[in-house]
């Protein structure tokens, strides 16, 4: 495991845009942090039934499953761009809309449960990404989205969207307003 204490990246790190989401996540151990959000969303979404698991707080917004579907789709890209940033692949990485991943997505076919199965999965597999880092991957800077971005700012980008659709499940849609937020 890795015993490189990563702090918070600089702003000259990310577009500001991800500010919103790096904010979201306090100092302390990253890796960390992005454990424990798996316990945090499991322990929200665990309870619900399929009629919860399909609500939509408001006419045009997503229901819990596809906004889970999202977290996990965005994981999956973020994650992508770390490693090749990591590994010193200067190539640089296009965006993607998370509008067209979100209604083609088999999120309305998939049970919460398997949705949080497969959520655990692609937490787990950042983790490892991130733990088995070299120290002077975490520097590296590449393009992603026209914007210059490093490992370390992906981390937090990573637990900042987690943290912001958590909070948006817990508040918008009124899910299990007694689970901590730490």
């Amino acid at each position: 495991m890795s015993t490189l204490a990563v702090t918070p990246p600089e702003t000259s790190e990310y577009n500001p845009y991800y500010g919103k989401y790096v904010s979201l996540i306090a100092g302390g151990d990253i890796l960390e942090t992005l454990t424990k959000q798996v316990d945090r969303m499991q322990s929200l979404l665990s309870r619900l039934g399929k009629d919860e698991a399909n609500f939509s707080y408001a006419p045009d917004k997503w229901t819990v499953k596809q906004a889970l579907g999202h977290v996990i789709d965005t994981e999956r890209i973020f994650s992508y761009r770390a490693l090749r940033i990591s590994r010193g692949d200067k190539t640089p990485l296009p965006g993607f809309e998370q509008n067209d991943y979100v209604p083609n997505g088999p999120f309305e076919f998939v049970t919460l449960p398997e949705l949080l199965e497969e959520y655990a999965a692609v937490r787990r597999a950042t983790v490892l990404l991130f733990r088995h880092l070299r120290p002077e991957a975490w520097e590296r800077r590449g393009t992603a989205s026209n914007s210059e971005v490093t490992v370390r700012a992906l981390a937090y980008i990573i637990a900042g969207h987690n943290e912001h659709h958590y909070q948006l499940l817990r508040d918008k849609y009124a899910i299990g307003k007694s689970v901590g937020t730490s």
